[in-house]
C-alpha cells in the first residue's frame, strides 16, 4: 500500500504542476499495486480532474463515473462530473450531478473551490479555468 500511495501522490503532483498528461500512468500504477484500497475513488477522481483540465471531458466522464461507482458519497466526484458533462453541453445530466453533489456538501461553491490553494503553478491555473467554466455552465453556485 505504501508504494501505491507514492504513485498516487506523484500522479496528483503531476496534475498540480501542469503536467496532467502524465497523471494517468501514475494513478494506474497505484491501482495496480492496491486495487482494493478503500480510497480508490480518490485515485479515479484525480485522473478525471486531469482529463478535465486537459480539455478531454469525454475521458474525464469515464474516470469520474468509475469514482462515483466506488464511492457515491464524495461530493467532488459529482461536481467534477458535472463540469465535464457541462463542457460537452450535456446540461441536464450536469445539473443532476450538481444536485447530487450539493446534497452531500450544500456549502460547495465555485469561490470556495477557487480559494483552495492546490497549486500556484501557472500552467495548472490556466488549465483549471476550463474546468471552472464547466462548473459555471453546470450551475454550481458561484458564492
Amino acid at each position: 500500500m505504501r508504494f501505491a500511495g507514492r504513485a498516487l501522490v506523484i500522479g496528483q503532483s503531476k496534475l498540480l504542476i501542469g503536467r496532467g498528461e502524465e497523471t494517468q500512468a501514475h494513478v494506474q500504477e497505484a491501482l495496480r499495486l492496491s486495487p482494493r484500497d478503500p480510497w480508490v475513488y480518490t485515485y479515479l477522481v484525480i485522473v478525471g480532474l486531469a482529463k478535465s483540465v486537459l480539455g478531454r471531458p469525454e475521458e474525464a466522464i469515464s474516470w469520474l463515473r468509475r469514482s462515483i461507482e466506488s464511492n457515491r458519497n464524495y461530493p467532488l466526484c459529482h461536481f467534477a462530473l458535472a463540469a465535464a458533462l457541462a463542457n460537452l453541453d450535456r446540461i441536464d445530466e450536469a445539473r443532476s450531478e450538481v444536485g447530487a453533489g450539493l446534497a452531500l456538501d450544500p456549502h460547495f461553491t465555485i469561490a470556495r473551490f477557487e480559494s483552495t490553494e492546490w497549486s500556484d503553478n501557472p500552467v495548472y491555473l490556466a488549465q483549471r479555468m476550463q474546468f471552472i467554466d464547466g462548473m459555471r455552465k453546470a450551475g454550481i453556485p458561484e458564492a
